[in-house]
Parts: C-alpha cells; structure tokens; sequence
C-alpha cells in the first residue's frame, strides 16, 4: 500500500506536472470569458485629447464672469476641434466632445438660461477653471500597459481590448477533456434504473463544477469494470485529449482496475492516496503525451471535493489563469477533525453584520451523501488534529 502523502504535497505535486496547454489567438468576439495570455498596451492616451464631461457650453473662465456669453458656434462629439473665436463668447459642446480650443471651462446647461444667440448663468452660479473637463491622457498614457497575462476577460476587459484597437488577441487554449466514470452499477441519468442500479451523477457534477469557470471542451464517457475494455478505452482516450478525470475503480478493491490500466497505457504514477478524509485514494500523472490524469474516488461527495480541491484549480492554472486564493472564513459551531487526516466538511456561508464570512458545517454523513450538498456554498478545510475546530476559528474555503 502506498504512503498517504499531505494535502499541500498532493497540491504541489500536480502543479509541479501539470502541462502547458499553450495558447491561441483568436477574434475579439471568441475572447469573452478566455484567459489572457498577453500583456494589452494602451493605444492612445486615454482620453486621447480634453474631453468635455458635460452638456452645455464651452467658455474661456474668467474670475468675473460676464453677464452673458454670445454664442460662437457648436462642439459636438466626433467633430474636428473647433476655435473660441472671442475669450467672451462660448460654444455650445455635448458631453463626449472635444474641449474647443481657447476654452478650459464647461458650463453645464442647468445652470444657463438660452436668451436669442446668448446664454445667461442662473442663481449667482459661479463656474470654476477646469471644470467638467476631463484632462488628456490623464487615465493613462499611450503604451501604458492595461491588462496582464492571466486575468479572464469579462466585460470591462473586453470593453478595453475593443478601445485600444485589439481585433484579436492571445488566450489560452482550453483544454480537451474526457470526465470517464466507471463502474457496472451505473447507468445514464435517463435510463430505468435495475436493482442494484444508480444513475450517474460524478461526471455531471464535475463538469459542472468545470463549465461555470469556462473549462467547457468536455466529453463525458462510462466504461465498466472490465479490466480490457478500460485499457482500450484509456487508450483512446489518451490519444484525443488533454486531460482525463476518472471517477471510480481508484481504490483497492478486488474490481478498481484503473491505477493498473493506467501504468499499462504509459501514464506515470506521480502520487496514489491523500491524508485527507473524503477523498483518500485520488490518484494523479501524467500520460505519454504530458496529459494530466486525474483518477478521483466514486463516492460522489469525495469526487467532487477532490474536483474542486485538485482538478479544477490545476486545469485553470495550466489555462495560463492567475487562480485567486481560497477565502478565509470564520466557524459558527464546531466541526469534527481527525488526528492524522485533513478533513473537508460541507458547509454554508454568509457574512455577519460586520462584513465576517461564517461558515456552518454541514456535514456529510457518508462520503455518498450529496443529498444536502445543494445547501452549502463549499467544503471548509480542516488541519489534522487531536480535537474538533471549535467555534470562532478560521478554515479555509473552497466553493463549488
């Protein structure tokens, strides 16, 4: 039996194996939700000249403002820069527009009244140098960098890389990836279920837990436990894809072929067996080809805690993806611990008056007891010790 090695060595281990996935360039429309794999460079000085911020008109200040400014002429936005023909006069801008030259104030209209080819301030209202203006270049200079490599482009990113002129940009490449469940009890969500029967769940739940953080190239295969049909099946597997994720046939039962399955397809063992409760027996390597296997428990609470703990953040961070740190969060009530294991317990989450994240252990009562899972926010990860975590300590958690 091999040794049980820590959480962290398991978590250093696969970050130390996992491929590069590369990257690809692709048009601006195909970059939403991608991983950036490129630094992006402003293209012009932002605002690229003196923008007026408001409706009104554009005028040269003066400490004494005259009674009324004759209007010179328009400043619409998209127009070529305009002259303030007289320092007394104004020029109607839109917000959006060119600051005309001659002019470093913007009068907003509600505080003007339209007397024939002249406006009038109302109220004794007093305008200020510089105002509504928003300065050249003051967001950011030409050649300034952006954004870096590793974020995902939401909306505001995107909303960048379109400003700036980025009709295509480098992302990195999403993998291919085969979520293989195994075992002769199981059968498809929509098949009837025969005695000593279940319907699958592992796969769906883990390429869930993948899709929602746009790990979405997934093929989701059931073999039995059939010692020849799961080399064959690895096989080809192996040879389409990028990583696999098995679920089952991990442990030492008389019938979990699949670390020998693999050890005959090439793939090298880098690490059988966690201290860590659910989840014990996961299995990591790496195939010929550099593939990332993962082999995860069948029990569905233990495979998606190892999904989530291990997999998902992996795969994300080979995507090229700065993956942010697990949240802090306080215990509401005690949660059992064990002297020599690191144990994940179910749990929900919200913040207190104060702005706190507390956690509620919800515990699972088996390692096959998902029925309650859709009531927490995540597992909480708890320390080996020789007493439970008590009330008022901080976990770390991990969210589906």
């Amino acid at each position: 039996m091999t040794e049980l090695i820590s959480v962290a060595a398991a978590a250093d281990l696969i970050a130390r194996h996992m491929p590069d996935f590369g990257s690809e360039r692709v048009g601006l429309v195909r970059a939403a939700g991608r991983v950036l794999r490129q630094a992006v460079r402003a293209e012009h000085d932002q605002p690229p000249f003196d923008r007026v911020m408001m409706d009104g008109i554009a005028v040269h200040w003066q400490a004494t403002p005259p009674s009324s400014y004759p209007l010179l002429g328009r400043q619409l936005a998209g127009m070529t820069r305009q002259s303030l023909a007289s320092e007394g006069g104004c020029l109607e801008v839109a917000t959006g527009a060119m600051l005309p030259l001659g002019c470093d104030c913007v009068i907003p209209v509600e505080q003007l009244q339209r007397e024939g080819e002249a406006y009038r301030l109302i109220n004794g209202y007093q305008p200020a140098r510089g105002q509504f203006i928003h300065p050249r270049a003051s967001d950011c200079r030409a050649g300034a960098e952006l954004l870096n490599s590793g974020i995902v482009l939401g909306a505001p990113e995107m909303a960048l890389l379109a400003a700036n002129g980025y009709a295509s940009v480098e992302v990195g490449m999403v993998p291919s990836i085969a979520i293989v469940s195994t075992g002769d009890e199981l059968v498809a969500v929509d098949a009837p279920i025969g005695e000593g029967q279940i319907r699958r769940s592992n796969d769906i739940a883990i390429a869930a837990a993948l899709r929602q953080h746009g790990l979405d190239r997934l093929s989701l295969v059931h073999v039995a436990d059939d010692e020849t049909l799961i080399g064959d099946t690895l096989a080809r597997l192996l040879a389409q894809h990028d990583a696999l994720i098995l679920s089952g046939g991990v442990s030492m039962g008389q019938r979990d072929f699949v670390p020998a399955a693999l050890a005959a397809q090439g793939v090298h063992r880098v690490f059988h067996r966690i201290a860590q409760k659910p989840g014990k027996p996961m299995w990591f390597g790496v195939g010929p080809r550099g593939q990332a296997v993962f082999a995860v428990p069948g029990n569905p609470v233990s495979a998606l805690v190892c999904a989530i703990r291990y997999v998902r953040p992996a795969l994300l961070a080979a995507m090229g993806m700065t993956v942010p740190a697990p949240e802090a969060v306080c215990l509401d009530a005690a949660a059992d611990t064990q002297p020599s294991l690191t144990c994940f317990v179910p749990a929900h989450v919200q913040s207190d008056t104060h702005g706190v994240l507390r956690a509620r252990p919800v515990p699972a009562r088996t390692s096959g007891d998902f029925a309650s899972l859709p009531h927490t926010h995540g597992v909480i990860e708890l320390a080996p010790a020789s007493g439970p975590a008590v009330a008022g300590s901080v976990a770390t958690l991990h969210r589906w």
